[in-house]
């Protein structure tokens, strides 16, 4: 009974699983690749750093913690207007990597302003000392030794996106999430609760795995 009901669920489980990774992929590039400056930002314009200015490190802050300061679910619902705006529809994996994407910048800006928190700064002084651009230390140096501890950034990054895409589901939003609320929750089927819990908890510890092993690999000390 069990088996022919997970043979029945499997299509259904094979397109929630693509549309979770889709999902996350598309809100995880955007997150690095707005994230990383802004926390780049957030780093070098405070007090006695490279590119100190209290005006552009109080604005961006007080942005990225007001983000941060509303619940995902929240968030959520708020941007369906933008959503609407930038896909076209408000359900679907596309339109909720608007939410999700939102809700991920602030979240690794921050991962990358405290890892670059972690360099000794006799690194950076050093740098300063030989003349280097800030542009150059930002590059050559503080990134470079902030390698492993972003790809830790990214990770969790990654990982928080998949419990999100999850919440995602209550507005329609697909993926594992819609589906175990569609067919798990409504219509109080346990076998899809408990495939999709599993789906959910392997493929975190795969992620988690695979960044370990990377910020392993990335770390020279």
């Amino acid at each position: 009974m069990l088996i022919d009901s997970l043979l029945t669920l499997l299509p259904d489980l094979n397109k929630a699983f693509f549309e979770t990774i889709y999902m996350v992929a598309i809100s995880l590039a955007v997150a690095i690749i707005v994230g990383l400056p802004l926390g780049v930002i957030l780093f070098v314009t405070d007090r006695g750093l490279l590119l100190e200015n209290n005006f552009i490190k109080t604005t961006v802050g007080f942005v990225v913690n007001m983000v941060r300061s509303i619940p995902f679910i929240i968030l959520l619902v708020a941007l369906l207007p933008l959503t609407k705006i930038i896909t076209g529809s408000t359900i679907g994996p596309t339109a909720a990597s608007v939410s999700l994407s939102v809700a991920a910048i602030p979240f690794f800006a921050r991962i990358v302003e405290n890892s670059l928190r972690e360099i000794d700064k006799g690194v950076i002084e050093a740098s300063v000392a030989v003349g280097a651009s800030p542009w150059m230390i930002i590059k050559e140096v503080l990134l470079l030794e902030a390698r492993p501890s972003i790809i830790q950034g990214v990770t969790i990054t990654t990982i928080s996106l998949i419990a999100y895409s999850a919440m995602a589901g209550i507005v329609g939003g697909g993926g594992i999430g819609d589906l175990a609320i569609r067919f798990g929750y409504y219509r109080y089927d346990n076998t899809v609760m408990l495939s999709t819990v599993i789906i959910l908890i392997c493929l975190v510890q795969i992620i988690q795995f695979a960044g370990d092993k990377m910020a392993r690999i990335l770390d020279k000390r």
